[in-house]
């Protein structure tokens, strides 16, 4: 080396303006040289060349830099920083040295770089990249618009490399961070311990970068960022590194989810699946290079048993696209309805209308993808229908109860309700062609595809059977022989098999989330008020979490309610009655047949129908009536089909076995039925009311008929907690039977099962409407009773709080009295609405139905069942006050309504005279008092005026029967005589003989008639001694 060569090299290293002259910094060179020396002739050779080693780094003549640095730094320092250098340019193929290559000993650095001038210039002496400057260097290499133009050889080989050129060139964008990717990913398995660190902190930040390049893609000049990520996913499902990909692909998408500030992920995705799409469509112009086989592989997940995995494929990413929270119970950086408090609800009302508009494009395209799949090849088709139903059964788990209690273990291994809900919208979207109530193909539906066992791969696409495990669903009736299964099953019955299970996996199990989500939004919004007016610290705390529950509830409504969507379930589903009805009337053409009463004993295709086919139409319809209405009302001609089904599967425990099932189509029918305090929308012409549907149903009897016998039957369903499950049940039934009874026809059929009741009152198997009304007094009984306990332990708690008692408690007690006083609040309410409703029913059917209620079977009890609710629950006399909580209002408590409505019943049936004869017998609750109490009550609640006047007369009635009948001995003649009414109301509920339990039915009862004659003859002497002594 020359000494003006030296004087420049020296002169432009960066150590050297730590000398006070270039003399001082090359006499310093001279003296670490000389010593350098010394010391390498002493030490043997090292036996470990690595190509990262400093030792071939620096070139024998080239000693500057080591020299001058050695007692400013040591030489593992300088050592290391040389080889971040080297390795940056291996990771990245840039540099800021562009020095003579003959001068480089070209070990451990790349053949190529792009040189970057202007950042070297920027940083004037210094010539190496290090974790300081390596993330401007990359972003000024990813501005290149040629980065070709900027190519410089690192070292001194003369031979032509054009793979060399062709990676450090690379003018996509999209292509080099991945190659940059795959390059950082083989220094960290090649590197020593003290520079893995830094290969990590390269390989981060391609995948940051990447995220950069995808959020912004406007400021890359001539770059289609969008075409070059599709290009590289084909790319790759085409050669060897798919998992590469793969692996990058998802950390990407990671960094994109973690942040959406910039832009939401749905945003980012839906260009590059605006692409993909066109791509599938084109697909058929590729078959002979067998694109489609490879597209297809390519979205087949790791573990098809795992639900989960579906998630990660590149479909399963684009089906998670979703305004629902990507984390459960994380509102933070949604993105979506945040701080809904402090927005208008017209500021909410525009972000879910733009919501729904994004989500309706974004299945259509969905719905487009799937569709052109199918209709491509026998052999996609296969593919496609494959891939859905080995997702649908890894993730059947999502039914399971354990499901919900276990939110952390349930989405590591199922996929997300996002998956779920776009994945029903696009396959009801291929539903619609046949998804009309007269449609010839829906009736090619053949349901013993459900029944169909394990087959391998080649049976199931030579079947067209691509769902599993449906076998194992329990069906609407059980199997009574084996079904007789066709060679092959139609396109028909596999979309609707697909589609409704995706729907009872995803709509159906959000549906449930929805509701607790609301329930949880009432709580947490009382709670709030409640420490609010108490000026509780806790205030601020509940004010947040109903922020953030508002979040959720707001997301996930809107994901839920997308118009189309709804309006396409709603075809299913009212398509799915048609079907129904058509297999429960026998019907097994492609034709529909008039529904006729009574129905045909033919019915064994339900055997092979799983129930959630039907489960998924109630719940769709309870759906609609509480969080989007408008859609029943303005589709209300539809519905006859579904009242249609309601009517039989209701009534029919041949065809429906489950009886939850059966009383939950009850809950339906008050979905589909009018409000009852519904005003006309001036907007929506009134043929499409459901007033009128409802009204003029051509099956009206049998459809009150089977409201009334689910009333009776869910009495008795064998399940453990049968008891308290009833109530739930009945509670849609009021209303229903409400509404029905104003309604002419509904109601003149009531009235004929009563006339009926009312004629075979002996009969060996009790009357549907005996026994109805037997079951409403049972209730009714036992709910008030209920309520009013409930109310008397809520009173004494509330005393308790406000004479200071439980401000001496520790905070763990307190909060366990609080909890103790909303559960006990909570059950009085549900009691005190049931019981309301139950009284309610008696006082409407008593308005025109008098003959049961009169008759000996029933007038005792119902007599004694309103005189203990006006005396020992105390609705009237002295100790009303008893009852008196802060707030009847909150826990629906209406004394004066119940009041009223005791009154009316008692001025419903007291035209009849044995009913008024039979009052004063009731010796436990009934005085003449009690009727002078109950009227100063109707007074003070100003009823109105002709109802006081009746009721004093039946008073004064009652009460002058009383007088003349005194008090009637009972005379028993053996142990097992018993009054006939006592016993035919004993049977209702039991039929076993109460003294030896044994089986007992009316038609067993034998009169004692020669008791009867002592007792009459004993009245008819106590009446002639009376009448003699009024003489």
């Amino acid at each position: 080396m020359t000494d003006q060569e030296n004087n420049n090299n020296i002169s432009s290293n960066p150590f050297a303006a730590l000398f006070g002259s270039l003399a001082d910094a090359k006499q310093f060179a001279a003296i670490q040289k000389e010593q350098l020396k010394q010391q390498s002739d002493e030490l043997p050779a090292s036996p470990d060349d690595s190509d990262n080693s400093v030792s071939e780094s620096l070139d024998e003549f080239d000693y500057s830099v080591a020299e001058i640095s050695r007692s400013f730094r040591s030489q593992q320092e300088i050592c290391e920083q040389l080889n971040i250098n080297h390795m940056i340019q291996r990771i990245f193929l840039i540099t800021l040295d562009n020095s003579d290559p003959s001068l480089k000993s070209g070990n451990g650095i790349p053949s190529r770089c792009v040189y970057l001038e202007e950042m070297a210039v920027e940083l004037e002496d210094q010539d190496w990249l290090d974790m300081n400057n390596v993330e401007q260097a990359l972003f000024a290499r990813l501005l290149l618009q040629d980065p070709g133009n900027h190519l410089i050889n690192m070292t001194a080989s003369s031979t032509l490399n054009l793979s060399a050129d062709r990676d450090a060139g690379e003018r996509h964008i999209f292509c080099y961070l991945y190659s940059c990717f795959q390059r950082a990913k083989e220094e960290i398995t090649k590197v020593p311990e003290n520079l893995l660190p830094f290969a990590v902190q390269c390989r981060n930040l391609t995948v940051s970068n990447t995220r950069t390049v995808l959020l912004t893609p406007e400021i890359y000049v001539d770059q289609n960022i969008h075409e070059q990520l599709v290009d590289l996913m084909l790319e790759a499902i085409q050669g060897a590194h798919f998992e590469d990909v793969t692996e990058f692909l998802e950390e990407v998408i990671e960094a994109l989810i973690l942040d959406e500030e910039v832009r939401t992920f749905p945003e980012v995705m839906i260009p590059v699946f605006d692409i993909l799409l066109g791509r599938i469509k084109d697909l058929e112009l590729c078959l002979k290079g067998g694109i489609y086989s490879v597209f297809v592989e390519y979205i087949q997940p790791k573990d098809s048993n795992n639900g989960q995995m579906y998630q990660k494929t590149l479909l399963g990413v684009i089906l998670n696209i979703s305004c629902l929270l990507k984390t459960p119970g994380v509102v933070e950086n949604h993105g979506y309805f945040l701080n809904p408090s402090r927005s208008s609800p017209q500021e909410i009302k525009v972000q879910e209308a733009n919501v729904h508009q994004f989500m309706a494009q974004f299945h259509e395209k969905i719905y487009q993808m799937l569709k052109n799949l199918l209709q491509l090849s026998p052999e996609t088709k296969h593919c496609i229908l494959s891939w859905l139903g080995n997702c649908l059964h890894a993730n059947a788990g999502r039914t399971k109860i354990w499901a919900n209690q276990m939110p952390e273990i349930f989405f590591q291994m199922y996929a997300s309700d996002a998956f779920f809900l776009n994945l029903g919208a696009a396959l009801l979207k291929l539903c619609q062609p046949f998804c009309k109530p007269r449609s010839s193909r829906l009736l090619t539906f053949n349901p013993t595809y459900c029944a169909l066992k394990e087959l391998n791969d080649e049976e199931r696409k030579t079947k067209n059977v691509h769902m599993r495990g449906l076998d194992r669903e329990t069906c609407l009736i059980p199997t009574v022989q084996e079904p007789k299964f066709p060679q092959n099953y139609n396109l028909v019955t596999e979309n609707l098999a697909l589609t409704e299970y995706t729907l009872y996996l995803g709509f159906h199990r959000l549906h449930d989330h929805m509701v607790k989500i609301n329930q949880n939004l009432h709580r947490l919004q009382v709670a709030w008020r409640d420490a609010q007016q108490s000026s509780s610290p806790a205030a601020d705390n509940l004010r947040e979490q109903f922020e953030r529950l508002m979040t959720i509830y707001l997301s996930t409504k809107t994901a839920m309610t997308e118009p189309q969507m709804l309006q396409n379930c709603l075809n299913l589903q009212v398509s799915m009655a048609v079907l129904l009805v058509q297999l429960a009337i026998g019907n097994e053409g492609s034709q529909p047949m008039e529904l006729t009463f009574p129905l045909p004993d033919d019915y064994s295709s339900l055997a092979y129908v799983p129930e959630f086919f039907a489960d998924n139409l109630g719940d769709f319809l309870i759906f609609l009536r509480r969080f989007a209405d408008d859609i029943l009302e303005t589709s209300a001609d539809s519905l006859e089909h579904v009242l249609h089904f309601i009517t039989i599967f209701t009534g029919s425990v041949e065809r429906m076995k489950n009886p939850h099932l059966r009383a939950k189509l009850a809950e339906v029918l008050e979905a589909v039925m009018p409000h009852m305090d519904q005003t006309p929308n001036p907007l929506v012409s009134s043929v499409f009311h459901r007033k009128r549907v409802f009204c003029n149903f051509s099956y009206a009897p049998q459809l009150a008929e089977a409201l009334i016998k689910v009333f009776v039957d869910i009495e008795f369903t064998g399940d453990p907690h049968q008891f308290e499950q009833k109530f739930n049940y009945r509670r849609p039934m009021y209303p229903i039977l409400r509404y029905m009874w104003g309604t002419d026809n509904y109601r003149e059929s009531i009235k004929d099962l009563a006339d009926f009741a009312s004629k075979n009152l002996e009969a060996m198997n009790p009357p549907l409407f005996l026994r109805f009304l037997n079951l409403l007094m049972n209730d009714a009984i036992f709910l008030l009773d209920e309520a009013i306990q409930y109310l008397s332990k809520i009173k004494i708690q509330q005393i308790e709080k406000d004479q200071g008692e439980w401000d001496s408690l520790n905070p763990e007690a307190r909060r366990e009295k609080e909890a103790g006083l909303q559960m006990f609040g909570q059950l009085a309410r549900f009691h005190n609405i049931m019981s309301n409703e139950t009284i309610g029913t008696l006082a409407f059917l008593t308005s025109e139905i008098r003959s049961l209620f009169v008759h000996p079977f029933l007038a005792e009890r119902i007599i004694s069942m309103l005189n203990y609710f006006l005396q020992h629950l105390h609705l009237v006399g002295p100790k009303m006050g008893a009852l008196k909580v802060k707030d009847f209002s909150e826990f629906d408590f209406k004394p004066q309504q119940l009041v009223s409505d005791i009154c009316t019943i008692y001025l419903n049936l007291g035209d009849e005279e044995n009913f008024c004869a039979t009052v004063p017998k009731d010796g436990r609750s009934y005085s003449p008092t009690l009727f002078a109490q109950t009227l100063r009550v109707l007074k003070k609640i100003n009823k109105p005026g002709n109802m006081i006047v009746a009721f004093n007369n039946l008073a004064e009635k009652i009460k002058s029967l009383a007088d003349l009948n005194n008090r009637k001995e009972e005379t028993y003649a053996d142990a097992f005589t018993v009054d006939r009414s006592t016993i035919a109301r004993h049977l209702l509920s039991d039929q076993t003989d109460p003294f030896n339990r044994s089986p007992l039915t009316m038609d067993q009862i034998r009169p004692n008639t020669e008791l009867k004659e002592k007792i009459q003859r004993w009245l008819a002497e106590r009446k002639q001694q009376q009448k003699e002594q009024l003489e």
